[in-house]
């Protein structure tokens, strides 16, 4: 479908680009996010990349809607390239465990060991489409196909800060404690939103990319207890 703009009430326009998950639509929203962020235009509030749409809120005191929605549409034939505005990150995951409860039968219902899953997914490139659910929550994808199970049949009521799950065709890391249905693989030392950095709580951002990688639970302990003083930020974390 070609690019069209949704109205939502006074001060915000939606540029839809598509109506499923894929990843190549996403690539066109993230190129139109950067095509705006170059227009420096006065009087947007906020700018909300999801899937396969754009959210701006505007001041309409500020900019004039239809001159935005021409601007939008400008955006949205920007090629999809390599984001200036986006990180790459290596995240260290200590896999299965009381970490990760879920490993051992996402490991059965594939056909395939323990190590293997943690292989494939460590080796698989995942996106950040778009951050919801919680502050920092990000929806990564990718995963293989073989990989891609449906939630569990019974949500937890608690699932752990910090735990790495699958569903589907995605991943994500739960930022805090909160009831899920996902499966369960690993945890993080990484706190992917923070308060107390006033420019950037939410460690990952809309077309960042990343990497798990696997780690001891010793190794675990070392990075959780850095983290927790201090001696370990965000850019630590950044891929080279």
């Amino acid at each position: 479908m070609k690019p069209r703009i949704l109205a939502l009430g006074d001060g915000a326009l939606t540029l839809e680009f598509g109506d499923r998950i894929d990843r190549a639509l996403n690539a066109k929203v993230m190129a139109a996010r950067d095509a705006l962020a170059a227009m420096k235009l006065e009087g947007i509030s906020d700018v909300v990349p999801t899937y396969r749409s754009l959210t701006v809120h505007f001041d309409p005191l500020l900019l004039d809607r239809e001159a935005l929605t021409a601007q939008l549409l400008q955006a949205a034939q920007a090629p999809p390239g390599k984001s200036a505005l986006a990180t790459r990150w290596n995240i260290p995951v200590v896999f299965g465990g009381e970490f990760g409860p879920d490993l051992a039968e996402v490991a059965h219902t594939t056909g395939r060991s323990e190590a293997a899953v943690i292989e494939a997914l460590c080796a698989t490139e995942l996106r950040v489409f778009l951050i919801g659910f919680l502050p920092g929550f990000p929806y990564l994808g990718e995963l293989p196909d073989w990989l891609r199970l449906p939630r569990r049949t019974t949500p937890r009521t608690a699932v752990p800060a910090n735990s790495l799950a699958i569903a589907g065709a995605q991943a994500a890391v739960y930022p805090w404690a909160s009831p899920g249905g996902w499966h369960l693989l690993g945890r993080t030392p990484v706190r992917l939103f923070d308060l107390a950095d006033a420019a950037r709580p939410a460690l990952l951002a809309p077309g960042d990319t990343l990497r798990f990688a696997p780690v001891s639970r010793a190794e675990f302990e070392c990075l959780a207890a850095d983290v927790a003083a201090g001696k370990i930020g965000p850019k630590d974390w950044q891929a080279a």
